[in-house]
């Protein structure tokens, strides 16, 4: 049977060509706007008669398989009787360090695309030419080779010799994983009540190639009724990755136990989880230089050996797994799980991995996407984390403390240091005196121009220095400068800029109000996107900020549990802040009332200082039943501590004392006896504050529905999460008490899952 392998030139280059050390992200500070920015100053300056952006393909046959070759040329220019097929590549480095042999992997890249053009025009000979584009400077420079079809075709040869090994793993792999998809049944006895329905519903927005919202409470079984259709539809030819992406610790490991699952049931995929650097990092300091790091000296030496190996054993690959490998081949365990991930079948990260602009992964060519899903698990906690990663602020202390380390040190440094605190105080004057937060919808454009020369300045003294524990101050407030220009260039009408000052410190923030354009955009170009989360509710809510389209599908699914196993209690006593302290007296009383027997229960509150407070004034009261409090800043294990303490079959009450949003509310899987009663505290409302103020000033101006937004739905959305702790199984039976007036309001209560409304009204 025939072999056939598609891979485009800078993919199969890039493979053979491991040479450089670890990127810090220094040396790919450019982010691929600004690169094409660079590329398109150079095209412009060609001829008429010049081409660019030339698509070249060609086929080779190598020991059994067809390898179909392609790629874009920047450029193809005639010069008299000459033809020049010209690469063009934007560097930071200074222009005059850069030689003929700066890299070869840019050589590969344009001898692979003049030996198609030779082929194409049926001709024996070309001049290649190296553009390289200083990023600051926009200085030039040029290298130029004369090649003949007779020397670059041992060459081209050579480079798929090099890679078919790996080649010859991959469809290996492919075809078993095929055959095993096709095979593969559905892991579990029976669908459960919506499952089907929701897996269908997956499947066929992949086929359509379109976007799915769904609302699937507690039970339905949302990672396997996603993950299965999207296998199933790799075994179709539909896709050829899948993305699963969470916000969580125990969203991520719950899909490794689901494809461990569907493993044991014949499946060979390959897995990748992708650990963040900071955890993942062998060394003590994230320090990505090879003086420092023996995991990162060499790394592009032994990467590729690692990678076979790696692939060539192992199916699911978790933190465990690639950590084992990393160890066994000396190399840095973040970088290798990247370079898994991009040969790997499933990917299961967090969120930022797709949508961040900052730390996406930027090697995902468009051919890739179109075949890739992305699942979107708990996308209810995307619509903040969204406005996080589209959003980025400036200290002016971090600049009034640069300027003074590099007085004497370096000029440029101190002078752009300088410029920045100097503007920022600038603004600050510039506040009415009783003034303590201004915003506005336009960019602080002279501010943005005078980060980019600072970013600059940063950037050659980092490059000629390196990276260092004495540079972590200059390092840090380089990549928050980056991070500022990049969300800049995103500036538009969803944007708003404020200014706060305290004290002597001056704090500038572009803060992304609506995060639903960027949404789209990041998300461009993939075959398909499932949102899925217990309380997308209200659903509209959810389709306007993440990002929803005309041809998009929705679903929502009942709960698969009996009404009857959840007992619903409202306690209409105000929980507002001008009525905390009157509230902790009946509050306690509640509690006492449904917990003051055997089992275990959590009650939850909208902040740490009211919890506290009650929890105080309940031990006090009641100190024959046994508590546990969540504290701030807990570790894994400290809550794996909190956890284990709710055991089945106690025979005296356990009460937990936990905080709404937060590590306990969400994620959590106390099936059983295990939990038998939740208490909520409130609404869940967000605290009032500035930020949450533009919000709701944004949406109000925008919609009408401006306190909504920024207040009531992100609110009662913990309040639906925290309840949904309680019935996890159809075995399971519990009580929740929620407790605040406000219940009992239409809006709040059409709020409320259809089996939590016929809830019963507590003596006040």
């Amino acid at each position: 049977m025939e072999q056939h392998i598609h891979i485009s030139v800078r993919s199969l280059v890039e493979y053979v060509y491991r040479s450089g050390s670890i990127d810090t992200g220094l040396k790919t500070a450019t982010s691929m706007h600004e690169g094409t920015l660079l590329h398109q100053e150079i095209q412009n300056e060609y001829k008429e008669d010049d081409q660019k952006e030339v698509y070249l393909k060609t086929n080779i046959d190598f020991d059994g398989i067809t390898y179909t070759v392609d790629g874009r040329c920047d450029g193809i220019l005639i010069d008299g009787q000459a033809t020049i097929i010209d690469e063009i590549k934007s560097t930071s480095l200074n222009i005059s360090d850069i030689d003929h042999n700066q890299s070869p992997v840019h050589w590969a890249q344009v001898k692979f695309y003049a030996f198609m053009y030779l082929l194409d025009h049926d001709q024996q000979d070309i001049t290649i030419q190296l553009t390289y584009i200083q990023k600051q400077t926009k200085e030039k420079k040029r290298f130029k080779e004369i090649v003949s079809l007779s020397e670059l075709r041992p060459y081209v040869e050579w480079v798929i010799h090099e890679y078919s090994p790996y080649a010859k793993l991959m469809l290996e792999h492919k075809k078993k994983r095929n055959e095993s998809i096709q095979e593969l049944p559905f892991p579990f006895p029976e669908f459960r009540r919506g499952q089907r329905k929701l897996a269908g519903a997956v499947y066929k927005t992949i086929q359509d190639k379109t976007n799915l919202f769904a609302n699937a409470p507690t039970g339905t079984g949302k990672t396997i009724s996603t993950l299965f259709p999207s296998v199933k539809a790799i075994g179709e030819g539909y896709l050829e990755q899948i993305y699963y992406l969470t916000a969580k610790t125990t969203t991520k490991q719950t899909a490794e136990e689901t494809f461990s699952l569907m493993d044991h049931q014949g499946l060979s995929m390959h897995t990748v989880s992708i650990t963040a650097k900071d955890k993942i990092c062998f060394k003590e300091e994230t320090i990505c230089q090879k003086d420092y790091c023996e995991f990162a000296n060499g790394y592009y030496d032994r990467i590729n050996g690692a990678i076979l190996d790696l692939f060539q054993h192992e199916t699911n690959m978790s933190r465990e797994v690639i950590e084992s490998y990393a160890r066994k081949h000396q190399v840095c365990p973040f970088e290798f799980s990247l370079d898994a991930s991009y040969q790997a079948d499933a990917i299961i990260c967090d969120y930022n991995y797709i949508f961040d602009p900052r730390v996406s992964l930027k090697r995902m060519w468009n051919e890739s996407k179109a075949k890739t899903a992305l699942l979107i698990d708990e996308a209810h906690n995307l619509v903040d984390r969204s406005r996080s990663m589209f959003s980025s602020e400036l200290l002016k202390s971090e600049f009034l403390d640069l300027k003074r380390t590099y007085k004497n040190q370096n000029e440029d440094l101190f002078e752009s240091a300088k410029a920045i605190n100097d503007r920022m105080l600038q603004m600050k004057k510039e506040m009415m005196e009783n003034e303590t937060e201004k915003k506005s919808d336009h960019k602080p454009s002279s501010l943005i121009e005078l980060v980019e020369q600072f970013n600059e300045s940063a950037e050659k003294e980092l490059v000629q220095s390196g990276q260092s524990v004495e540079q972590d101050k200059l390092l840090e407030a380089y990549f928050n400068t980056l991070s500022f220009i990049r969300i800049a260039k995103l500036y538009d009408s969803s944007f708003i800029t404020y200014l706060q000052r305290y004290k002597s410190e001056v704090r500038v923030k572009l803060f992304c109000v609506d995060p639903s354009g960027l949404l789209q955009k990041m998300s461009k170009g993939y075959r398909a996107q499932t949102y899925f989360s217990a309380t997308l509710m209200p659903m509209p809510y959810f389709q306007n900020m993440l990002g929803w389209k005309e041809d998009n599908y929705r679903l929502s699914i009942p709960s698969p549990f009996p009404v009857e196993n959840s007992e619903v209690y409202v306690k209409p006593t105000s929980t507002r802040y001008r009525d905390r302290e009157q509230s902790i007296e009946p509050i306690i009383r509640t509690m006492a009332e449904f917990t003051n027997k055997a089992g275990n229960f959590l009650v939850f509150f909208p902040s740490y200082q009211y919890m506290n407070e009650v929890y105080e004034a309940f031990t006090m009261a009641y100190d024959h039943i046994e508590t546990i409090l969540q504290e701030t800043q807990m570790g894994d294990l400290e809550r794996e501590e909190f956890l284990a303490h709710f055991q089945e079959g106690r025979d005296q009450p356990l009460v937990g004392f936990a905080v709404l949003g937060g590590v306990f509310s969400e994620g959590v899987d106390l099936k059983g006896d295990r939990l038998n009663g939740v208490l909520i505290i409130g609404t869940g409302m967000p605290k009032l504050n500035y930020e949450r103020d533009i919000i709701k000033d944004y949406f109000e101006e925008n919609s009408g529905q401006g306190f909504d937004y920024a207040y009531v739905y992100p609110g009662m959305n913990k309040v639906l999460q925290a309840g949904g702790r309680l019935i996890r199984t159809e075995t399971d039976k519990g009580f929740i008490v929620l407790i605040d007036d406000r219940f009992l309001q239409p809006k709040y209560r059409t709020l409320l899952p259809p089996e939590w409304r016929n809830f019963m009204v507590l003596p006040r």
